[in-house]
Formats: structure tokens, sequence, C-alpha cells
């Protein structure tokens, strides 16, 4: 792992600040380290990771963990690791129907996970608390909820989208209200990039596009390492796409005319139906459906894949949601091959490693973020 310097130039108090922000992070990258790891991963000298040990030690920001099993005993040989106790966390898949919660520590690593009632935004908060109670939370420190729908990039409000059920906003609202926790919203396509981006298929690229394959269609995207939302949070609204194929044209209050009615499970489930298949989409898009489908439905996805690709360039796209990853290589494959006949721009189309899942996994992946940026100081 290659680490920033430590400051050498700064005032002082700001050169301590760094170097104790850059042992944090070796900390949570590298996993639990000596002193002497410590010196040679910085860079700094053995009195100052002396100095720097203490301060973190004396905040409650780490502590020691074990020993390093060397025959010399002694303050070298002494394990350190943060203390992931020291706040815990929340993550938060919202769907229009279903809602998940995961309890964290401040390392992120999870510690509980229910399911919240649905449509009762009073329900969903109370099992939260109760969930947190029972893992030994306590109160939370920060909570990140992932939903569909815009987000607003200044002010973080989930708004008032065609067609978002009124318990989520309810539901993020009696968060902020109720918990002392510090309640972030993200659009749920943005925080599976992240996911995606960190863990899954989209680890050695900085630029993609995440293309969301699930009960709705959106997308994330991602250019040059960064989450771009837009102005008004509306980037990757690709459900809303005009494309040629559906009998009309998207609105300001539905998207049954856009990409949406190509590419979502229902649309999906129709075009299935129409080879002969009546099963869940999902084993459609596994292969059930046959070959065939799988064709029909790649020259679908490629329509929303080469508008992408035109606009945006970003080199890779990825098939994600729990469609994405039904269909796997195979279908990744089948919309690369008729990409390639659509648009100029070398795209390569990859299928998620992560699926449904990553919703949380990105939300659990930005809460731990946000709540070491307040406890550890900005990276």
């Amino acid at each position: 792992m290659s680490s920033p310097s430590p400051s050498t130039a700064a005032s002082p108090s700001t050169a301590r600040a760094i170097n104790d922000r850059l042992a944090l992070r070796l900390l949570q990258d590298e996993g639990p380290l000596t002193a002497t790891q410590l010196k040679a991963l910085t860079g700094l000298s053995r009195p100052s990771v002396a100095d720097l040990v203490e301060r973190l030690s004396d905040a409650g920001l780490i502590e020691v963990v074990g020993e390093s099993g060397e025959q010399r005993r002694g303050p070298n040989a002494r394990v350190y690791g943060i203390v992931a106790r020291r706040a815990h966390l929340a993550a938060l898949d919202v769907r229009t129907d279903s809602a998940t919660a995961v309890i964290t520590d401040l390392l992120g690593n999870p510690l509980a996970q229910a399911e919240l009632p649905a449509g009762t935004a009073e329900d969903a908060v109370a099992v939260l608390e109760r969930t947190a109670l029972a893992a030994g939370a306590g109160e939370l420190h920060t909570v990140v909820v992932g939903a569909p729908g815009l987000v607003a990039p200044a002010t973080g409000e989930l708004r008032d989208t065609a067609g978002l059920p009124g318990w989520h906003r309810e539901l993020v609202a009696l968060l902020q209200r109720r918990l002392p926790a510090a309640v972030r919203v993200e659009n749920e396509t943005n925080l599976a990039a992240v996911a995606e981006q960190r863990l899954g298929a989209a680890r050695d690229v900085d630029s993609f596009v995440l293309l969301w394959l699930g009960a709705g269609v959106g997308a994330a995207v991602v250019l040059d390492g960064r989450l771009r939302r837009g102005a008004s949070g509306g980037a990757g609204e690709i459900g809303f796409l005009p494309v040629p194929g559906t009998g009309g044209l998207p609105s300001a209050t539905g998207c049954d005319g856009g990409f949406h009615a190509l590419a979502g499970r229902a649309a999906v489930a129709r075009l299935a139906r129409e080879h002969g298949f009546a099963g869940p989409p999902e084993q459609a898009v596994a292969g059930a459906a046959g070959p065939d489908f799988l064709d029909a439905l790649a020259e679908r996805l490629a329509v929303g894949a080469a508008a992408v690709a035109a606009v945006l360039d970003p080199g890779c796209v990825v098939l994600g949601g729990e469609l994405g990853l039904a269909g796997g290589d195979a279908l990744a494959a089948r919309v690369a091959a008729r990409l390639l006949t659509l648009t100029p721009v070398p795209t390569e189309v990859r299928a998620t490693a992560l699926g449904g899942p990553a919703v949380l996994a990105g939300a659990r992946l930005l809460a731990r973020d946000a709540a070491q940026d307040a406890l550890f100081g900005p990276a």
C-alpha cells in the first residue's frame, strides 16, 4: 500500500494532526500494527511514533490489542489497533417495499442485522433502536440511509420524486429527530457504486458507470475516482432516458416510456414470458429462459449503455443489482458484443461482484468514513 508522506513543512500542531490521521488510516487499512511497523510505514522517527502512539492512546482512539510474538519483549512488541467500540454506526437499505439495517462498529464490522417494517417510519425506527441496543451499541454515532430517488447534493435532502413512497422521507426525518446520530441519506445506486469501486467489480478502474438492474433501473457515475451526483442529484436517472422500442416517451412524472420500460424487472419478466419462460426474472437472466432471451435482453441493455458511452465515455459499465448478478459474465459478454456495433467509444462491460447487497455495503463504507472523519479529523 502506498501512503502519503508525513508532514514535515507544516506547523507542529498541523504536522501532528496529519501524522496522526496517517497512522489511523494505516491501522484501518492494514490492521493492528506495532510501533516499529508504524515507523516503517510512515517514515517517522522512533520518538515521533512514540509520541503519536501516546497521543492516540490518551485520546481513546487506539489501544494495545496483543503482542507481535517477537522474542524480544517490551514496548516494541505491543500491537496497536483502533478502538472499534469507540462508536457504533448503522447502515440502512430502504427500498420501496422493504428495509434492512446493519449495526456496525467504528471499523465497519457488522454486529447485528434486522429487517425493518416497511411503510411505517415509527415502527422502523423502533426496530432499529432495539437492534442497536441488543448489539450493545447504545447510542449510534452515524447513520447512512440508502434510498431510491433524488438526493439534493447541497442539502442531502431526499427529494419528493415521482413514485417514491412518502414513508421514505418520513423515516429519514424521524431518524434525524429521534437519534443523536448524524444521519445522511444517499441514493441507493450511488451507494452500490461506492461498494463496487472499493470491494467489487470496479476496484481497478478510475471511471465507470454502474447500471443498476432491479425493480427499477438506475445508474451511478464515477469519473476520475469521484462519484458524480449532478447539479440536482439527478445524474444517473437513466430510467427516464428516451429510447426506441418503448412505444412512448418518459415524462416528469413517470419513466414508463423511458429505458425503465425496457430494462426494469417487470419488463424483463414480460420479455422472458415472450420467450416461453414464466419463472422469476432472476432465473430467466441466469439462463433458464435460453440464449435467445439473453440476446434480446442484451440488445435492450446495450441501447442504454451506448447512450452512457456516447455522453460520458466512462470506459467501463458494470451491470449491477439483482438482475446484473444473475446474468453474470454471460450477460455482460452479450451486452459488450452488441455495444461494439452501436458506439465507436471503447467500453468494457462487467458483471457486478456484489449484486443487491452492494447498497448496504456502500452504506456501511460511507458510515465508517463519516464517523472516522468526525473522530479522527478529515483525511
